[in-house]
Formats: structure tokens, C-alpha cells, sequence
């Protein structure tokens, strides 16, 4: 079954340090949207300047607050990996129903030695764990072959994110596993139905914290096999993908579009990324002013 799972935005006060009422908003709003579940502490959360009390706290804020409300996933991988290895355990031990870990960035690795990095922490872990891919920002590339060599080794590896440009890449793994209840999920918005079209599980969507709504009802659609409707509501969301190339780490405008929806939370985000020029924000708000007024008119169809 095709799931929406929200990579939240992590909410930070004026000093930098996590802002616990906003988070609980950002949690409130994605759960009356609709998501299936959420991932904390993935690229949209702006992981990499926490240290790890800092998303421990996190981690179990969230447990705490959503109370079984919604699925939750952890990220989890560190440049380090011995904290990689007991930030999974403790996600584990305090209820995540997953967890989703990125290879060491920076110094980028080869095949062999991505394969001993998490066989290592697959065979170092409690619990069952997800591949998290994203050579852009990391530097390494995990190929179909890797993931199979990866999958064979550990019984508990039982999925992946794949956050690649060229979806086929996506279908390959799929095939070289040849397991149906290996959990492939799309880490680009614009390529959901390709994911469940290659045999995934859907989407770990950044921009369902503007518009959950979209991206739920894309998921009731699909599950339906109302196919105009879940073509319609993906050619929603083909039409907000411009907002991702409006900075590097589009954090900030998706804070900012989120409390233009009415959210009201603090939108600071990591340094150095402390603005939006105005010229970027008014067309961010004409997209979703578009979508959303697109999505009432299919919604009242």
C-alpha cells in the first residue's frame, strides 16, 4: 500500500535551539493533513548542525506528542558511527516504526566500503533499518548492485529512500532485490507514481509540509485506482517542484510558506540560511496559490 511519509521541518527559537511548541504545530498540521507518517530528523529537518542530545530530545518530543496519532521514522545517520549506531537503538527503543540512514558525507565511498559501513550498523542495531540515498548531498551513490550485496548480508535492511534525479534508478534496485516487502520510497515529490508504478511504496516528500493535504489525497486516489483524480493531484504537485530550486536547502521557504498557510511557527533556519528575497517568497506564494486553489476544484468535482 502507497504511503506519504512528511520529512518534517525541525523548528528552531531565535537562539538556534529547538523550539518545542512549534514543532508540536508543525506535528498538529501534518497530522490534520492527512500524512501517513513522519520522518524526523531527515534533510528538511536540518540535521547536520544538532548534536546528538539535540535530536534525541527531538526524537522523543515527538513520541510524546504524537502520541500513536501517526507513524514515525527517524534519521538517523551521523558522521560518526557509533552515534549513527546508538541514535537507531534509541529511536527503536522508544517507538519509531523505522529508521532511514545516509552514509557518511563528505569523503564520498566506494562501493566496498558502503557495503562494510552498513553491514556494520545493520549487524550493530536492534531493529530493522532503511538505506537512505542521496548522492547529491552526500557524495556516494548506492547502486543496484550494493543493495543487493547490502539486502543479502541483513535480514533487517528492509527498505530504502532513493533520493536520485533519473527515476529509473529507483526500478533497478527494485529488480536487482526482487522482494516484495522491500519498502523503496522516492526522495523526490514529482516522482511518487513512479515509485508505486516500479512496485515502491510511495513518497518522503518534502513539500507535503506546505500542502499535506495534496499529497494525502494523492495517496486516497491511488488506493481507489481513481486514476483522473491521482493525475490530476500529481500534476499539483509536478507544479510546485520550482520552489526546491529557489536555495540549496529549501528549509527556510517551506518554513515560511507554512506559516503563510497559517501555521505560525519561528522560520529560522540553520546559518548561513537566514533569508528570502522578496522577489523569491511572492512567487513561491503565486504556486501555492495556484495549487491550492486547483486542489478545492478537483476536491468539489
Amino acid at each position: 500500500m502507497c504511503k506519504i511519509i512528511t520529512p518534517s521541518v525541525t523548528i528552531f527559537d531565535e537562539n538556534g535551539h529547538i523550539d518545542i511548541d512549534g514543532n508540536q504545530k508543525v506535528i498538529d498540521f501534518l497530522i490534520a493533513g492527512g500524512v501517513d507518517g513522519i520522518l524526523v530528523l531527515g534533510s528538511t529537518g536540518e540535521f547536520t548542525n544538532m548534536s546528538l542530545a539535540e535530536r534525541k530530545a527531538l526524537l522523543s518530543m515527538y513520541v510524546k506528542h504524537t502520541n500513536g496519532r501517526v507513524e514515525l521514522y527517524a534519521g538517523t545517520g551521523c558522521l560518526d558511527i557509533a552515534e549513527t549506531i546508538e541514535l537507531t537503538n534509541y529511536a527503536s527503543e522508544i517507538g519509531y516504526q523505522g529508521v532511514f540512514i545516509i552514509g557518511p558525507y563528505y569523503y564520498g565511498l566506494n562501493s566496498d566500503r558502503l557495503f562494510e559501513y552498513y553491514d556494520k550498523v545493520a549487524k550493530s542495531v536492534k531493529c530493522n533499518i532503511h538505506l537512505y540515498n542521496y548522492p547529491e548531498r552526500s557524495g556516494h551513490s548506492l547502486d543496484a548492485n550494493t543493495v543487493k550485496r547490502i539486502v543479502a548480508a541483513n535480514s533487517n535492511v528492509v527498505g530504502m529512500k532513493d533520493s536520485v534525479m533519473i527515476p529509473a534508478h529507483s526500478n533497478e534496485i527494485i529488480l536487482a532485490i526482487n522482494k516484495k516487502d522491500f519498502q523503496m520510497y522516492s526522495g523526490f515529490d514529482d516522482q511518487f507514481l513512479y515509485n508505486i508504478a516500479a512496485g515502491g511504496c510511495g513518497g518522503i516528500c518534502g513539500l507535503s509540509n506546505i500542502v499535506p493535504e495534496v499529497f494525502s489525497s494523492l495517496v486516497d486516489a491511488c488506493r481507489k485506482k481513481d486514476f483522473d483524480k491521482t493525475f490530476q493531484l500529481s500534476n499539483l504537485i509536478h507544479g510546485l517542484m520550482p520552489i526546491y530550486s529557489l536555495d540549496s536547502n529549501p528549509s527556510l521557504i517551506i518554513k515560511t510558506l507554512m506559516n503563510y498557510r497559517g501555521v505560525n511557527v519561528n522560520e529560522k533556519s540553520i546559518f548561513p540560511f537566514t533569508d528570502i528575497s522578496n522577489e523569491k517568497l511572492i512567487y513561491a506564494k503565486k504556486l501555492i496559490d495556484q495549487v491550492l486553489t486547483r486542489y478545492n476544484h478537483i476536491c468539489q468535482e
